[in-house]
């Protein structure tokens, strides 16, 4: 692809220090390095505990690394996530990058219906056509009517994360970062997200996810990057 990459990852190291067990240094990411662009799915794989889930934390800028770059394109310009202000971080999040994790983390008694529609109206989009917006996600990954202005507090596990997909949906940004989105969902509504992540490659989005079933890849037609031969032996240095 001749085209900038809308995420570059570049040598990116990050430490946990385990304080409960004697102040045990744990290395999750060893010089990483990828790239996203758009119009495509690059799919993080590997065993539990080779950084997949952390690799995504860095990129929304939730975890700070210990070293490297994270390059984003945003607003015409590149900035770099690992050393981004707070400030700035919140905008690469409201205009730039947007995450579906795996669980849903909500205001109490917010309805369902404002909590999906909170993200477009951010970006400037009228309230009234955020929420219409927001009825037309939900209703199409099967949230029922009755559901939408109840808080999702009280929902099952699969509908929450029904709800987490629409609230990154009703304003998907350039690129869009997925930790098992499928999870927790039967057959009917986990193609249905899969067709809607499809739908956002085709439209230019780059996608950087952790889809653990292989048919879920194919069918996204993913391109497979292997965590564990990414990540190196020794700590790369910054």
């Amino acid at each position: 692809m001749g085209k900038q990459a809308v995420l570059s990852v570049d040598q990116v190291n990050k430490q946990f220090v385990l304080h409960t067990q004697n102040g045990a240094v744990l290395d999750v990411l060893r010089g990483v390095s990828l790239s996203v662009h758009g119009g495509e799915i690059a799919a993080l794989c590997g065993p539990s505990g080779a950084g997949k889930s952390s690799l995504l934390k860095a990129v929304y800028g939730t975890y700070r690394i210990g070293g490297g770059r994270i390059l984003v394109r945003h607003k015409g310009g590149t900035c770099d996530v690992a050393v981004a202000p707070p400030r700035q971080i919140s905008a690469l999040r409201r205009d730039t990058i947007g995450y579906v994790s795996q669980f849903l983390r909500v205001i109490p008694r917010v309805p369902a219906i404002d909590i999906v529609a909170d993200p477009a109206i951010e970006q400037g989009m009228k309230p009234d056509a955020a929420r219409a917006r927001a009825t037309e996600l939900l209703t199409r990954l099967r949230i029922p009517d009755n559901l939408l202005h109840l808080s999702p507090l009280t929902f099952s596990g699969g509908e929450q994360q029904r709800v987490n997909i629409a609230r990154a949906m009703a304003a998907p940004r350039p690129l869009m970062l997925f930790d098992e989105p499928t999870a927790s969902l039967d057959p009917q509504n986990r193609a249905t997200v899969l067709d809607m992540i499809a739908d956002l490659r085709k439209s230019g989005t780059a996608i950087l996810g952790i889809f653990h079933d292989p048919a879920d890849r194919r069918t996204l037609a993913a391109r497979d990057i292997d965590m564990a031969a990414s990540n190196r032996e020794e700590p790369a240095h910054a």
